[in-house]
């Protein structure tokens, strides 16, 4: 094998060889001229360190796919990283009332930059590097040789679509295998069933992450007044009612996502009379609940990432102790705060900090009652603490 080789820079070798999947451009001392996608050799000073894509478009200029030397990146290479997922998930996950995971999880499943997300059978695809775009064929090859059930595969790109013709384009999903998959899919999830645009929703369609999240609020409402902030369409509130919360309030400022809740609800037998569904920005309304006084016994917030860059993170920390103080400002003694940040580049300590300033400011003497991270279908691999993004918190106020 004669693979075009890049040159690292002195002292780096030893992160890539301790299992960290990236190379940043300016590690490297020479950038090949290649197609993005090419397969190119790691090398310090000349010796071998890992194998793995071209990314001429990106700050990662490789991800790495082996570092073993004779391990060939062919169309087996990606068949074998599906198979492992998938017996991975079947092993890990308890799949008797649920039938929608997260069956590919880029770094933590040894193929950088790749999200495959199973719905009922049907397989969204999205590729974060132009460097993958050479190997969609190939790797919807892998799910149709190694995922049982496969209905189809339908494509939902974040960059490095041939065919798109503006950014909006590039996340609009396309079918790559199999007859067209419906406009809405419906999936299930510990029992209670929802509505996803496995096409034009947000991500892939889904937040799966929050999965066993949700069903921990469904424990915790019985009897409570909910706050859903950030609800989507609504997988929180729909959670909350199957546990006996006597009433929800869903806000989110997608007004399209807020009828697809109420679907949500339907699908399930819910009554949707006793609850709110409102469509406004959650800073707003929770400065108006504070002003006519308004509370609730469980508060969730699970914001979109406020930190996408490493330069936004003092300002992400701020908004964080900013949102959290005004959730506290709503909650009743003894109640419950049940907080998400999905930002990776905000670590858990850090996230802890901010709710500490937040309630320091409020005067809320809060106990921590639940700490979780990714479930086992988003796995982080140990020398990729990047990987580690979401924090989910539970807070009662200790009366």
């Amino acid at each position: 094998m004669n693979l075009v080789k890049v040159e690292l820079a002195k002292g780096l070798a030893r992160h890539l060889r301790a299992g960290h999947p990236w190379v940043f451009r300016k590690a490297l001392r020479n950038l090949p001229k290649v197609p993005a996608g090419s397969v190119v050799d790691v090398v310090d000073q000349a010796r071998f360190v890992a194998r793995g894509y071209y990314d001429p478009r990106s700050p990662i200029a490789v991800r790495i796919l082996t570092r073993n030397p004779h391990e060939t990146i062919d169309q087996s290479f990606f068949e074998r990283a599906v198979k492992r997922a998938w017996e991975s998930r079947q092993a890990l996950l308890d799949l008797s009332d649920t039938d929608s995971f997260r069956l590919l999880h880029g770094e933590g499943d040894g193929l950088p930059g790749v999200v495959v997300d199973w719905y009922a059978g049907y397989a969204v695809l999205k590729l974060y590097s132009a460097g993958l775009t050479p190997y969609r064929a190939i790797l919807v090859e892998a799910l149709k040789r190694q995922a049982p059930g496969l209905k189809g595969v339908i494509g939902r790109d974040e960059i490095g679509r041939d065919d798109a013709e503006d950014e909006g384009s590039q996340n609009k999903g396309k079918m790559l295998h199999g007859d067209p998959a419906p406009d809405r899919i419906l999936m299930k999830e510990h029992g209670a069933a929802f509505w996803l645009d496995p096409y034009r929703g947000q991500k892939t369609g889904f937040f799966l992450d929050q999965r066993e999240n949700r069903f921990l609020i469904r424990r915790l409402s019985k009897g409570r007044e909910v706050l859903n902030c950030f609800s989507y369409t609504g997988g929180f509130s729909v959670n909350a009612a199957i546990g006996g919360a006597r009433r929800i309030v869903s806000v989110d400022s997608d007004a399209d996502a807020l009828p697809l809740a109420r679907e949500n609800f339907a699908v399930n037998e819910l009554q949707t009379a006793e609850h709110e569904f409102i469509a406004a920005e959650v800073g707003k309304v929770l400065a108006d609940f504070k002003d006519r006084k308004r509370t609730f016994d469980l508060i969730i917030l699970d914001p979109p990432a406020f930190a996408k860059s490493q330069r936004a993170v003092e300002a992400a920390l701020a908004g964080y102790a900013s949102l959290n103080r005004q959730a506290l400002g709503l909650l009743r003694p003894g109640g419950l705060l049940a907080t998400a940040s999905c930002s990776a580049r905000v670590s858990p300590q850090a996230f802890h900090d901010a709710i500490k300033e937040a309630a320091t400011k409020t005067g809320s003497e809060l106990s921590l009652i639940e700490e979780r991270y990714q479930p086992p279908d988003h796995p982080v691999r140990i020398q990729f603490p990047e990987g580690r993004y979401l924090k989910f918190l539970v807070f009662q106020w200790v009366c």
